[in-house]
């Protein structure tokens, strides 16, 4: 991310990280401003979807790791079959991937400072 790049590799750190942080409902709650806002919401972290969401990348070849843009439907169909996933799951992966990918930008240009627009 220093180099102003965010790969899916970078995606499954981050995405471990807030599995050892556990439940995001308190950590939030402790914000001063947010907690109010958020309160209601529930940010448990799925244990099994950060696995599938790890099996999946793990899945693929580094090349794609870095260059998700290369993912054509019988790369996906591959990498679906070795994570004991289906298509959709990657497809659904690859866009909460490049949802993040986008705030991750917006984040470093400065044109948002919260990742809930507060």
């Amino acid at each position: 991310m220093k180099n102003n790049t965010f790969d899916l590799d970078d995606y499954l750190s981050q995405l471990q990280s807030v599995k050892k942080m556990g439940n995001l409902t308190d950590m939030i709650g402790m914000i001063p401003g947010i907690g109010n806002k958020m309160k209601g919401m529930d940010l448990t972290v799925d244990e099994k979807q950060l696995d599938r969401t790890k099996a999946i990348i793990q899945s693929m070849t580094p090349r794609e790791r870095a260059h998700p843009e290369i993912l054509n439907a019988s790369r996906r169909k591959r990498i679906a079959a070795g994570s004991g996933t289906t298509v959709q799951d990657v497809n659904r992966l690859l866009n909460q991937f490049n949802q993040a990918k986008d705030l991750m930008k917006k984040m470093s240009s400065g044109k948002r400072k919260l990742p809930f627009g507060f």
